[in-house]
Parts: C-alpha cells; sequence; structure tokens
C-alpha cells in the first residue's frame, strides 16, 4: 500500500545534507503543456514582428532575400536559445512557466545552471519527434517526450533526464521565509546550543512545523505543545530545566535554522 501511495503521489522529496527535508510538487505534461502554449506565443510574436520590420527594412533598398534570411535567423534563435536564455537568468523560469507557476530545478533541488538551461531547450527537438509535415510547415507531435515523461516517476522529458533537471509546481503561497527570533531569552539559548550538533530528520521536520504554526497558539498553549518535543531536546543539549519548551524550539530554530540562512546570504553578498 505504501508503494502504491507513493506512485500516486505526484510530489518528491528533497533531504538535504544537514536532513532538511523540502517536498515539491511535480509539474505534470497538461500545466507544461500550458506554458509551453504561452512560450511559443510569444516566440511567434517576436518572430512575426522581426519579419515585419526586415521587409520593412531591406525591402525598400531591394534586399528582400536578406530580409528573410535576417527572419529565419532570428526564428532560429527564438526556437533554440529563447526557453535556454530565460531558464538561466530568471532561476528556471520562462515567460510562460511563471504565469502558470512553475519552475526548473536540479533532481537534488538546487537552481539550475545556464548550460542545464541551454541544453535541455536544445534536446526539446528530440522530444518532438515525430514530426509531422504539414501546411503550416513542420510540425512536432512531441510523443517522444510525452511517452518518455509518463514512464518516469518525476515526469521528465529526455532534456531533463540528459540534464538531470525536473520541473516542479511554485506553490507561492506555501513558501514561506525562514523566520527569525530575537528575542534576547531566545538568543540567548540559541548561544548555548553547540555548535556541531545537527537535529535529525524528523525532528528538523517537527521543529519546522512547530515554528511555522506557534502563532496560531496562545503562549500558554504554546508551551503545552512544545513539551513533547522539548523534553527530550533539553535532555540532548543538556539545557536547564527552567528553560520554557517554547523559548527552548524557538531558540534551537534560531540555531539551526535561522542562523544558516543568515550565514549564507553573508557568503552570498561576500
Amino acid at each position: 500500500m505504501a508503494d502504491v501511495a507513493e506512485q500516486l503521489d505526484t510530489a518528491v522529496e528533497i533531504v538535504t545534507p544537514e536532513n532538511i527535508a523540502f517536498r515539491y510538487a511535480l509539474a505534470g505534461p497538461f500545466s507544461r503543456l500550458r506554458a509551453y502554449g504561452i512560450d511559443l506565443a510569444i516566440r511567434l510574436g517576436a518572430a512575426i514582428g522581426l519579419a515585419i520590420g526586415a521587409a520593412a527594412t531591406f525591402g525598400v533598398i531591394g534586399l528582400g532575400g536578406f530580409g528573410v534570411g535576417v527572419t529565419l535567423a532570428g526564428w532560429f534563435v527564438l526556437a533554440f536559445f529563447y526557453g535556454g536564455v530565460f531558464e538561466a537568468y530568471w532561476n528556471g523560469q520562462t515567460p510562460g512557466k511563471r504565469l502558470v507557476g512553475i519552475r526548473v530545478l536540479t533532481i537534488d533541488g538546487r537552481p539550475i545552471n545556464g548550460v542545464q538551461a541551454v541544453l535541455r531547450n536544445i534536446l526539446r527537438m528530440a522530444d518532438m519527434l515525430p514530426f509531422l509535415f504539414a501546411e503550416v510547415g513542420l510540425l512536432g507531435l512531441y510523443q517522444v517526450g510525452l511517452w518518455t515523461m509518463i514512464s518516469n516517476g518525476r515526469f521528465q522529458r529526455l532534456g531533463d533526464l540528459v540534464c538531470g533537471t525536473m520541473v516542479v509546481v511554485e506553490e507561492r503561497a506555501a513558501i514561506a521565509a525562514v523566520a527569525r527570533f530575537t528575542a534576547p531569552q531566545v538568543l540567548e539559548i540559541a548561544a548555548a546550543i553547540p555548535p556541531n550538533y545537527l537535529p535529525g530528520r524528523s525532528l528538523a521536520r517537527a521543529l519546522m512545523a512547530y515554528v511555522e504554526r506557534r502563532g496560531q497558539f496562545s503562549p500558554q498553549r504554546r508551551n503545552e505543545l512544545a513539551q513533547h518535543l522539548a523534553e527530550p531536546l533539553r535532555g540532548v543539549l543538556q539545557l536547564s530545566a527552567d528553560v520554557p519548551p517554547d523559548v527552548l524550539l524557538c531558540a534551537a530554530y534560531q540555531r539551526w535554522f535561522g542562523e544558516r540562512v543568515e550565514n549564507q546570504a553573508a557568503s552570498h553578498a561576500a
């Protein structure tokens, strides 16, 4: 039953080296198709504008053929590098993906780099197979990409499999910044926690869940809820019994998550 539930759940869980688990909802074929349709409309609009501009510019001086060449070169750039450039500079998103609310990440949950962004979009040509010659031109039926996506657990097309990427739903409402505590007692207890001690996976998830929801309860109710998690934590960290449970959990959260985020931000700024 657990295996069946895992297959039906279109989500993937990434565990960091610090035993912090992040859960991402995978973007399926239909949401990705909507994003692709928006991006295709943008590319077609840009190509039409380029064609009109090239015809108007070069046609009046008798270089209509050169204008056609410029249009074809522009369409080549749009077809192969539009998605790669946007995903490289927009943190895994194109305009279509941003409007739909999906994003490209690596399979271990990190932002993609420029090589991955460009290569996965160039390999889209393989995903478009087989091709159909119609009156409007060469059309990709995307059968290879579609069957590849539905045959693996992360909805990865060929470009994703080669580049080690996946597309996830960006749940804006569910993503919150790491909470920061400034109360002197919390900071004092946080400083007393050994820096070399890292929480286990279940403890880290429980601690994050508590801090996320503690604002919904009164101070007395917070201490009642925190007591169950604070007692074993107090013994491991060898802290005094007079520290309120809520303060202890907030201090542990600040030590393990808040300070790590601040240190990462400082290193990026440097």
